[in-house]
């Protein structure tokens, strides 16, 4: 019997992971255990900036009116995903990252000096190089939820369980403490190293996708499920 694969992440991506699955001819089951919801926020007085920090699709999906006036603002995006979602709000995308936030940040650092970064609540922390500086600013929160019964039930015997953030495997791996789900059977699926660098002992394996992208967490459940 195949593990069952588990995907807990917020809406709307969780829809577009369990899409994706399904042209793969993968069966994925979803388990919302976060609530992605919007922020009331605005923009400093002083928007003199070089370009948008955007780490996650949620800050276009849920950033609002005020999105309007950073129109004209090039985005660097921290994978491709991000980068549609900016593109289809009708922002231009100037460079896709491939290794996380700190990489597109990095990139940059010989050509531009200040960016607006537009978060969730919880957002990894980034080192700055001499002369940048970033101003960051909550636009969405994804909060987490308590998971329901099915999370124990389909986990029972085991699986495989997708992450996309560092968040999600924090929240999880307290769920599965909370209702007694044995960790050692069930597999953890990142999207990129950092999103497990707390998961702690006790899994019955780890594995990293090789690109932080959908299509690639998807092939990596697929292969631990041959």
């Amino acid at each position: 019997m195949k593990r069952p694969i588990v995907a807990i992440r917020g809406e709307p991506g969780l829809s577009q992971t369990l899409a994706l699955a399904r042209t793969s001819g993968l069966n994925v089951t979803g388990i919302p255990l976060f609530l992605v919801h919007p922020l009331d926020w605005a923009l400093p007085a002083d928007v003199d900036f070089d370009g948008l920090l955007i780490g996650s699709a949620n800050a276009i999906r849920h950033g609002g009116a005020p999105l309007e006036r950073c129109k004209h603002l090039p985005v660097y995006a921290v994978g491709r995903q991000t980068a549609e979602a900016a593109e289809g709000a009708g922002f231009t995308v100037s460079h896709v990252g491939t290794g996380g936030l700190q990489s597109v940040l990095d990139h940059s650092r010989a050509r531009l000096k200040r960016f607006l970064r537009l978060a969730g609540s919880e957002r990894v922390p980034l080192e700055t190089h001499a002369g940048q500086e970033i101003v960051e600013i909550c636009v969405y929160d994804n909060a987490p939820v308590p998971a329901p019964d099915s999370l124990a039930d389909s986990l029972a015997l085991g699986g495989v369980v997708l992450l996309h953030s560092a968040v999600a495997t924090l929240h999880f791996t307290n769920e599965c403490n909370r209702m007694g789900i044995d960790r050692s059977r069930i597999i953890l699926a990142a999207l990129g190293p950092r999103i497990v660098q707390d998961a702690g002992t006790g899994w019955a394996a780890i594995h990293i996708a090789d690109r932080p992208r959908d299509a690639a967490l998807l092939a990596l459940a697929e292969n631990i499920c041959q």
